[in-house]
């Protein structure tokens, strides 16, 4: 400020300063945002292999397709070895894995829907 108390050429020094508090504000708030997409993809990948697991230890393939295509995943990878069945499920960038083994003479009290060929619905007893 000048001696008089008029502002003069000091007028508009914060202006850089307040640019460079939002740019990193913007930079903090993408972060978060990425990181909570992140986690929402690792837990929904969780939940969508738990859920073919158990439907592929039970009907077997195809029911663990269904399974994890409800959830919102892609059924990757299934193994069945004799009464244990492992899944690979990937949703979004995540990836997760489970294993359920099968309990001889038990099948689940609800009937799975998956697509046939033909893109109608199949009821799976």
């Amino acid at each position: 400020m000048r001696r008089d108390g008029s502002p003069g050429r000091e007028c508009g020094q914060v202006l850089p300063l307040v640019a460079l508090v939002m740019v990193v504000a913007l930079g903090a708030a993408l972060l978060v945002a990425h990181l909570g997409t992140v986690a929402v993809d690792r837990a929904a990948a969780r939940s969508a292999a738990d859920a073919a697991a158990l439907a592929g230890a039970a009907e077997g393939e195809v029911a663990a397709r269904w399974a994890a295509g409800a959830n919102g995943g892609t059924l990757e990878r299934f193994v069945w070895d004799g009464a244990q069945v492992e899944v690979t499920v990937r949703v979004g960038r995540a990836r997760a894995s489970a294993r359920a083994v099968a309990t001889k003479g038990v099948r689940p009290p609800v009937t799975a829907a998956v697509r046939g060929d033909t893109g109608g619905v199949v009821a799976i007893p």
